[in-house]
């Protein structure tokens, strides 16, 4: 029975057709793996995945985490499915083998991670956020640091999290007011509140480990205006003793959670630190200790934030992709009408994926998702160059293609992707429309992820007025050299001439539109259509993702012609019916239009 998860002929084809990933057990690092370990990592999370995350996504929908009062009470299934995916060694799979890791690259663990993902991501964001959490404190923490808090992380006996939002502050960060009390004993003290801080509070693990952003404030005891002043913290639930046993209640506590309308396994929370309910050491204040120097929090928090990003952009597609596999199979079994040219009420009905608007909308749905993994492994991919790249030039060059693809990475899947839940739905019919069938709730889920760890605004804002300039625009420079060179590859092949010539015009007219607009004497005006410019942007990097995909695909044949021709034609998909939404987008940008700028409150 085929997966309606994730397709493994998919990933396969992602991973050694067109990524080469063995190409990194050359490397000293990689060099004890093999397709066979690879292929055994990604049958454990695809095994695990089906038999313990996907029975009970619904479940724990319709079963929402609750606070009493004193505690969380969850479905005992994601107790269940996290304790195999522990005991499976996942949460350390990328660390080194020293650190009980299976020291695998980067893209063979998140293709894993993508299976649960796709099964359940609200029982999956517990782990997910604990790599990250952990993977930012091997970055920035003390090997002391390293040592009580990331080791039981990485055994899973621990679970992190990140604090960043506050009430008043939502995603300004400059506007938090945590305030962090320096201690004599080099502690310390942490008095304020956080919002939608997920797995925030649960009893799933034996300790959890918030990162916490907080101002320290100056001698007169103000604190320092904007992120300048902005330090990160540890601040444990329970306090760890020198030892490594648990000590006592640190002074964090539940002050409620949040009712979502999707991705209701992951419990969400509003957290109160300091209010005095525990009482650490004898005295109110949760205890916190400094994670690198004071001031420089958010840049260490970022290394976190890009991984979120990243991921809730590999969480979008996999929201996707299972709601297309659904679909998809829901259109193969339901009989519903007869062609236009032979309407006899006699004849039996067709299978519905034999229409021409349902062909449409699976069409649609496989270049959006197929096209999401794509883009998700191949950032992946990067990550692995960025660290173990045989020259300092190349690692340069995959950072520089990290800097610029990540806001496309996370708004572009959270777009599309959801777009693809939405024509999952209509595929469906009325049945789509009940809670009787999953790929309403898979839409539901996926509406937070243009929302969390950055809007899709604020990704614009990011693009345009960051990542494309920024050292003199090397990294769109980078970006731009990579996509011509899948284009004169493209030029080679008759069938792909089309499409690598759409694709350097639009290419060529994004380097013309990002100049008209910094040319702009006001920034605001520069700025003003920034997720327009950040839409136009990611839909001509899932063309140039498509015709790299394309340029494997041509030729191929054999047992697996039909897999090879479905690439193809998702991609010219892509570059007649996707690509062209781009000209207009970028007609208005250089315009420098100002309608929504010049917008005002009285008038709406």
């Amino acid at each position: 029975m085929q997966s309606k998860i994730l397709s493994r002929r998919d990933l396969d084809f992602l991973l050694y057709e067109w990524l080469d990933v063995l190409a990194l057990t050359r490397r000293e690092r990689f060099a004890e793996h093999s397709r066979e370990t690879f292929n055994a990592a990604l049958d454990t999370c695809e095994q695990i995945a089906t038999d313990l995350f996907a029975p009970h996504n619904k479940k724990s929908d319709q079963n929402e985490p609750h606070f009493d009062g004193e505690r969380v009470h969850l479905i005992p299934e994601v107790a269940a499915a996290l304790k195999a995916f522990n005991e499976a060694g996942l949460i350390a799979a990328g660390q080194d083998f020293e650190r009980g890791g299976m020291q695998l690259p980067c893209v063979v663990e998140k293709a894993g991670f993508a299976y649960f993902k796709g099964a359940n991501v609200g029982t999956s964001s517990y782990p997910f956020l604990t790599i990250g959490n952990a993977n930012t404190l091997l970055k920035t923490g003390t090997p002391e640091q390293i040592e009580t808090f990331v080791k039981p992380m990485l055994e899973g006996r621990f679970f992190g999290t990140m604090c960043l939002s506050e009430p008043q502050a939502g995603s300004s960060l400059s506007d938090i007011v945590t305030r962090a009390e320096p201690q004599p004993d080099g502690t310390y003290r942490l008095r304020g509140n956080k919002m939608w801080i997920s797995a925030g509070e649960h009893e799933l693990s034996e300790n959890i480990v918030h990162l916490v952003l907080a101002k320290v404030p100056d001698a007169e005891g103000r604190l320092i205006p904007g992120v300048k002043g902005i330090s990160l913290f540890i601040v444990p639930k329970i306090l760890v003793n020198p030892d490594g046993t648990l000590g006592e209640r640190n002074d964090v506590v539940l002050a409620g959670l949040n009712h979502k309308m999707g991705y209701r396994g992951t419990t969400n929370c509003l957290l109160n630190f300091g209010e005095g309910k525990f009482r650490p050491q004898g005295k109110p204040g949760a205890i916190g200790y400094l994670v690198g120097v004071v001031h420089k929090g958010l840049a260490n928090m970022f290394h976190m934030m890009n991984e979120a990003r990243i991921g809730v952009g590999l969480g979008a597609v996999m929201l996707g992709y299972t709601g297309y596999l659904h679909a998809l199979d829901y259109a193969r079994n339901r009989p519903q009408g007869r062609h236009p040219l032979n309407k006899d009420p006699a004849k039996p009905q067709l299978p519905i994926i034999q229409h021409t608007d349902v062909k449409r909308m699976l069409l649609a749905q496989k270049a959006y998702v197929e096209g999401g993994l794509a883009l998700a492994l191949y950032c992946s991919r990067l990550v692995d160059e960025e660290r173990t790249a045989d020259s300092a030039e190349a690692r340069r060059h995959a950072t520089l293609l990290l800097d610029i693809l990540t806001p496309i990475a996370k708004s572009w899947p959270s777009q599309w992707c959801l777009e693809a839940n939405s024509l999952a739905i209509q595929v469906h019919g009325g049945y789509g429309y009940t809670r009787e069938y999953n790929v309403e709730q898979f839409y539901r889920d996926n509406r937070l992820n243009p929302i969390h760890e950055g809007t899709h605004g604020i990704q614009g804002l990011d693009l345009l007025g960051r990542k494309v300039v920024m050292q003199d625009g090397a990294a769109l420079k980078a970006l731009a050299a990579e996509m011509q060179k899948t284009i004169a590859r493209a030029l080679e092949h008759p069938e792909l001439t089309g499409h690598a010539a759409a694709l350097g015009a639009v290419l060529h007219r994004i380097d013309v539109v990002t100049r008209t607009l910094h040319g702009a004497d006001d920034a605001n005006e520069t700025l003003a259509n920034a997720s327009l410019y950040l839409e136009a942007f990611g839909h001509t990097v899932l063309a140039w993702i498509w015709l790299e995909q394309a340029l494997v695909a041509i030729g191929k044949g054999g047992h697996d012609a039909d897999f090879y021709t479905g690439k193809l034609q998702a991609c010219a998909f892509f570059f007649r019916w996707e690509l062209p939404k781009v000209g207009p987008q970028l007609d208005l940008l250089a315009t420098l239009d100002t309608t929504t700028l010049d917008m005002k409150d009285a008038w709406f």
